[in-house]
């Protein structure tokens, strides 16, 4: 065996050498002769000497270049066997610790793009000592959410576009995009609703994308389509009265039971104050509720000699000769809404609204006697407890009767005074913000 060799005791010629065992003369006589095959007996593979070649090598560390003795190697050893397993405790206490608060990136969002950011740091870091897979395991990340995270993090170069079109390949082009602004934006399809325009798009072959996408594109980018009213606005405020029992409103609603049966409830509604008056729940409609329920609301009116205009729509139970000979008799007036006067019925209208999807819709309505005692309370309710935003936070029985004429102005001073107690609250909390950006506003008043 050539002297240049470094082989194992009990190893023959004929045994080719591993390449880390090689003379580290041999390499360095090869590097300076350029001739790789100096030493044939070695049966040297021709990749190691062409890389011996061409690379660069540390310092091999050999038994003779190390100066230290054999107690301090032993020495330096438990040293490092001591901190390694301290380091594999610490690791098993942070493991347990992570499993008990139930910390788990599996099915928990992290919105925050810095958190994302330390994440991949903190991965790419990890690479270096174990494979991605079992990093991936011990965070609880999958490899789908690690790369979708990795995609977002290299941000498309395109200034004018919202995501790389070679990484989501399936989203409109900007020759779409620009196509549907521009149908969406002109006179000549103005009287297409959205989602029409988007199914005619594709008749005449402009632009093949769903009423959804065209829907979210406008909501995106704030597209309007040009639709400015010409004709006279709708009015926002409806008829109103300047006294109790100067207009009343009349209407009926039909509720329905849970067996499919229908109940018809009649109301009449003052203007001025919002009150329920009277009310009937009948399980027929007939002219006759109708008279019973003004009949009960034309109580309110002893003493008063003026006509009270009873506002109702066109149905049958209002319209006809059993109605009009009572309001004959009751002095009262009938007037048509959307006929004789321009105003809806609209206020008394809202109250049904109330009542069925704030409070009916959120019972059972089995019986009729159900639906009776549920009326009656809401309607005790809305009179006697519950304010009204039109009537400067009054109930309508206040309104109605007359009292509580002091209540409005109690509500705007008993808010101005909680508005002082709020910023006198909020002033006495300090933080540390605080106290350094107050300390040179405090020394100037000093200095002043």
């Amino acid at each position: 065996m050539s002297r240049y060799a470094s082989v194992m005791p009990g190893a023959t010629t004929t045994d080719r050498p591993q390449h880390d065992v090689y003379d580290p003369r041999v390499r360095e006589l090869i590097r300076t002769t350029g001739n790789p095959d100096l030493f044939p007996e070695l049966q040297i593979p021709r990749s190691t000497s062409a890389g011996w070649l061409r690379g660069r090598f540390r310092p091999a560390l050999g038994a003779d270049s190390v100066s230290r003795t054999e107690a301090e190697l032993y020495a330096e050893n438990a040293k490092l066997k001591r901190r390694v397993l301290v380091l594999v405790t610490v690791v098993r206490l942070l493991l347990v610790l992570v499993r008990i608060s139930g910390c788990r990136l599996t099915g928990d969002r992290l919105p925050e793009g810095k958190a994302k950011t330390g994440v991949l740091t903190a991965i790419t870091a990890a690479k270096k000592a174990l494979p991605l897979k079992s990093v991936l395991r011990i965070l609880g990340l999958s490899p789908s959410r690690y790369h979708a995270w990795r995609r977002l993090e290299t941000t498309c170069q395109l200034a004018d576009r919202p995501s790389c079109p070679k990484m989501h390949p399936g989203q409109l082009t900007a020759r779409e995009t620009a196509a549907i602004k521009a149908m969406v934006t002109s006179t000549q399809y103005r009287h297409m609703p959205t989602s029409t325009l988007a199914v005619y798009a594709q008749r005449v072959g402009k632009v093949f994308a769903s009423a959804s996408t065209w829907l979210r594109l406008v909501r995106a980018h704030g597209w309007r389509r040009p639709r400015t009213r010409v004709c006279p606005a709708k009015p926002k405020v409806g008829i109103r009265a300047k006294r109790p029992n100067e207009i009343w409103h009349l209407d009926v609603t039909v509720l329905r039971l849970l067996d499919r049966t229908r109940l018809y409830l009649h109301a009449v509604a003052d203007n001025y104050s919002r009150r329920i008056l009277a009310w009937r729940l009948a399980e027929k409609l007939s002219p006759v509720t109708t008279c019973q329920v003004l009949a009960e609301a034309a109580e309110n009116l002893k003493g008063q000699e003026s006509a009270v205009k009873v506002i109702t729509d066109g149905g049958g139970e209002n319209v006809n000769e059993a109605v009009d000979d009572y309001l004959s008799e009751a002095s009262l007036e009938r007037v048509v809404a959307q006929v004789e006067i321009a105003e809806s019925n609209s206020l008394v209208e809202v109250w049904w609204r109330g009542l069925r999807d704030q409070w009916l819709y959120l019972n059972a309505l089995d019986t009729v006697a159900a639906v009776h005692r549920l009326v009656a309370f809401y309607v005790r309710e809305f009179n006697e407890l519950m304010p009204h935003s039109a009537l400067n936070g009054r109930t309508p029985d206040e309104v109605y009767f007359g009292k509580g004429e002091d209540i409005p102005i109690k509500l705007a001073a008993a808010r101005q005074a909680a508005r002082g107690s709020r910023l006198a609250e909020n002033r006495a909390m300090t933080c540390e913000t605080c106290i350094v950006t107050s300390e040179p506003t405090t020394a100037l008043e000093n200095a002043a």
